[in-house]
């Protein structure tokens, strides 16, 4: 080989190539072949199979339809749906007797079709469009059950079909894309081998062109490498000589904003730390501040109390109003540390993350609020609950809150509504509580969830302004946003998202439940 001429390598070269070409072709040939063979299959059996089996489905249900109408009303114009069923259902299996044929499986489970259907329609369906108005009206109860039974057992084998059909018609789409994949790889073996020989014919290119370009793109690597004091050589040609400088300007100027980003990046650290650390001690003072007023606060609500107990009714009406608002002011400061207390532990006492069943959450939040949903007569509905990774206390606090607003919030003139949406997102589960209350105004949708910000008069109702600002804390604590729908009339509609359980995607096979 080594006395080999150019023209000698360039006609081997050539016939080795178009001998390479000649194969992948043929397997091209075929695997287009095949692709259509298979092709053809799908578009003019399986599919038009699978859409006459949706319309003998849909006649057979039109049919049950109009003669359940008829059945329970005497109204002869409930058989036009009938009527037109049974014509639709003649053509769908016509047309399926002609695609299915040959194939006995799919042969099998239309005949099972038909023969639940003709049982279907001599029990109940022929008999009771052919009886009179009354005599249907009769026979359509007698027969209530067993018109039930025999119409699922068509269901259940229209259900069976289309099954069947559903995965033979996947199976050949599956067929058809490996088919399609192998094509395309001869195809692409075909171009790289043309890249081959175009590559041998434009080698003289590199020594004059190329290399100096090879030089200007290893630079650039070493620079990409994190090398930015890596200078770019600049050979060659003056164009290319060009290009090195423009590519070492570059290099330069991002040397420069690199610079800038770590110091900018450097200050936001130290701001973050000094924010985490501000608000770790503003939580610690609402904590202790809050935990040492409790003592002091007993002995001055005890006293008070004491203080209406003894002398409650022997001085004037006007000391009696006086003790009355000392009292009724201790107990509402104690509520207010007891509100605060919660508010401040949330993401500091109770940080324990695990999978939450939030429909067990939700049954003992219920529990515990039965005093005043028994009074208020409400009702509460939900779709089923999904489980999440969380702490289930502060959930538990969370549901409280959400539905004690419901209740508390409610339209004095109609039933207190309840119901808890679940929709599953791309990066999460949205949830909506959503009641038929007094409402919020547009303009307060974000003082809500402010801490101590009241909308209403503590004697129109009474708390202490923390509720949904705890809803806010809990669902940001748990990566999540809360907000209010201000679309949705009459009520309040709240709507928070929490993460996805990291455990197989299963659909809860609850059913809602008040």
């Amino acid at each position: 080989m080594a006395g080999w001429t150019t023209r000698r390598w360039l006609r081997t070269g050539v016939a080795v190539t178009l001998a390479v070409l000649a194969v992948l072709g043929s397997v091209g040939v075929w695997a287009m072949l095949r692709s259509t063979r298979i092709s053809d299959e799908l578009v003019e059996t399986r599919s038009p199979a699978l859409v006459n089996a949706v319309r003998l489905e849909a006649a057979l249900v039109n049919q049950e339809t109009g003669i359940r109408g008829y059945g329970l009303t005497g109204r002869t114009e409930f058989l036009t749906p009938y009527t037109d069923g049974v014509a639709a259902e003649k053509a769908a299996q016509e047309r399926l007797e002609l695609l299915l044929r040959g194939d006995d499986e799919d042969w099998a489970d239309l005949t099972a079709v038909l023969k639940a259907a003709d049982t279907w329609q001599d029990r109940i369906a022929r008999p009771v469009s052919g009886a009179s108005a009354q005599e249907a009206l009769a026979l359509s109860t007698e027969r209530a059950e067993e018109g039930k039974t025999e119409f699922d057992a068509v269901r259940k084998a229209l259900h069976s079909q289309q099954a069947r059909l559903q995965d033979e018609r996947a199976a050949a789409a599956a067929a058809l894309g490996r088919a399609t994949t192998l094509r395309n790889w001869t195809l692409a073996v075909d171009a790289l081998v043309i890249v081959v020989v175009a590559a041998f014919v434009f080698e003289g290119l590199r020594r004059g062109v190329t290399g100096p370009l090879e030089q200007v793109s290893a630079g650039a690597r070493e620079v990409a490498r994190g090398r930015f004091d890596q200078r770019i050589p600049a050979t060659g040609p003056s164009d290319i000589r060009q290009l090195a400088v423009d590519v070492d300007g570059m290099r330069t100027r991002l040397v420069e904003e690199l610079a800038f980003s770590e110091e900018s990046r450097r200050l936001l650290d130290e701001q973050t730390a000094e924010l985490k650390r501000s608000n770790a001690e503003l939580e610690q003072f609402a904590y202790v501040a809050s935990h040492d007023l409790q003592e002091p606060l007993r002995k001055v609500s005890s006293f008070t109390q004491l203080l209406q107990r003894r002398y409650g009714g022997r001085l004037d009406e006007r000391a009696d109003q006086y003790i009355g608002f000392a009292v009724d002011g201790a107990n509402r400061m104690q509520i207010l540390i007891n509100d605060l207390l919660a508010f401040s532990r949330v993401g500091r006492v109770h940080n324990d993350h695990a999978r939450v069943d939030l429909e067990e959450i939700l049954n003992r939040t219920l529990e515990t609020l039965s005093v005043p949903i028994e009074e208020t007569g409400a009702e509460i509905t939900h779709d089923p609950l999904p489980e999440v990774v969380g702490d289930a206390t502060q959930l538990g606090m969370l549901w409280q809150n959400l539905l004690s607003n419901s209740l508390k919030f409610r339209d004095p003139d109609r039933r207190p509504v309840i119901h808890i949406g679940v929709t599953r997102e791309a990066d999460g589960w949205e949830f909506a509580v959503s009641d038929n209350g007094i409402g919020i105004g547009a303009e307060f949708a974000d003082k809500v969830f402010v801490i101590f910000q009241r909308l209403h008069t503590r004697e129109s109702y009474p708390g202490t302004g923390i509720g949904l600002a705890m809803c806010k804390k809990v669902v940001e604590f748990h990566d999540g946003t809360i907000r209010i729908d201000l679309d949705h009339t009459p009520g309040t509609r709240v709507v928070f998202t929490l993460p996805v359980a990291d455990i197989p995607d299963e659909s809860p096979a609850r059913e809602s439940q008040s």
